[in-house]
């Protein structure tokens, strides 16, 4: 936080120096909302693998659904669930498995580090992993 101020003061020292004047502060950067979507064991050779997810202006990266997973991030954010709080460790669940696939997402979102696993091994990790689409793909068995 502290390199960006001292970047924008020595712009500006410098500036002045040489004879421009004074110029206004360079604004500060910001950390972009930018994740990675790890997918393994799917079934579905179309889902599985890793893909770059941007939701800053534009959504973008190579996820194949951008635009609506950037979008569901924000519905669920602004609903004020983080959406990759994992299941509580006292919460019951129903002893279902939804099959082998598995998911990592990384990154930054609203500002703050992810690292959050999602699996199928429960009720509850494939209701959380339903809640989430399509930043995680459809999966069955």
């Amino acid at each position: 936080m502290l390199r960006p101020l001292l970047l924008a003061g020595l712009a500006t020292a410098a500036s002045t120096a040489v004879g421009f004047g004074s110029l206004p502060p360079l604004p500060l950067l910001s950390t972009p909302e930018s994740l990675t979507v790890s997918i393994e064991r799917t079934g579905h050779s179309e889902a599985d693998g890793t893909f770059e997810l941007k939701c800053d202006g534009t959504p973008g990266g190579t996820h194949p659904a951008a635009e609506n997973a950037c979008k569901r991030l924000g519905q669920l954010t602004q609903d004020g669930s983080d959406p990759f709080a994992p299941v509580p460790a006292d919460q019951m669940c129903t002893q279902q498995y939804g099959g082998p696939a598995t998911a990592r997402i990384t990154g930054r979102w609203q500002g703050r580090s992810v690292d959050a696993v999602f699996s199928r091994a429960n009720g509850c990790e494939i209701d959380r992993w339903e809640n989430i689409r399509p930043v995680l793909p459809r999966v069955t068995g």
